[in-house]
């Protein structure tokens, strides 16, 4: 990856850069995250509640897709938050970890696993402690946050990861509203009121 190909020196250069980036970023995922993606969306459409879990802007990134998902009609829960209920079997953890390795996610699934939920794992290393405790694993061909090289990403940190997380979400949603025949007018009551 290295250094980008446009003057990054200007905010319109970088974000060139960052959308460039993106779109190579699905290309190379695409061949061998098909299966997993449609797997994840499906055990999403057909749990009782997904709980989603993830540190930091991992994090921030799945709560936007569990958003989508309430809008969708869906049960979900933030792990975290003071109203967010016991996980059980047949429920759905979805997961974010770059490393795969980060404590309070790797004893989340293990919690999840024992009582029989289903986990999906969104991380960049296959081989991880998550991944091996995932049902389903979406692997993102992304840098690792203490990743400094820039060989597999201009991005500081783990942001082309975070950014993933987040078109996934949204593409996993899209596909479950569009497969739902619901129209736009429908979800929008689910629209928070009391912002």
């Amino acid at each position: 990856m290295g250094t980008s190909s446009t003057a990054a020196s200007t905010v319109t250069g970088s974000l060139v850069d960052l959308l460039e980036e993106n779109s190579r970023l699905v290309d190379r995922m695409v061949p061998s995250v098909s299966a997993p993606l449609d797997e994840a969306a499906s055990l999403i459409r057909d749990a009782p509640r997904v709980f989603v879990l993830g540190a930091g802007r991992s994090g921030l990134a799945l709560r936007m897709t569990a958003m989508r998902l309430m809008h969708l009609g869906l049960t979900v829960h933030v792990v975290g938050e003071t109203t967010t209920p016991a996980i059980g079997k047949s429920d759905v953890l979805l997961v974010a970890s770059g490393s795969g390795t980060t404590p309070g996610i790797v004893r989340a699934a293990e919690t999840a696993s024992a009582v029989g939920a289903s986990i999906i794992a969104l991380t960049t290393d296959a081989s991880s402690a998550l991944s091996a405790l995932a049902r389903t694993v979406i692997v993102v061909p992304a840098a690792q946050k203490q990743d400094h090289t820039g060989a597999v990403s201009i991005q500081y940190a783990g942001g082309l990861f975070e950014q993933a997380i987040v078109l996934i979400g949204d593409a996993i949603f899209h596909t479950l509203w569009k497969l739902s025949g619901i129209d736009a007018a429908q979800l929008w009551p689910r629209h928070a009121n009391i912002e």
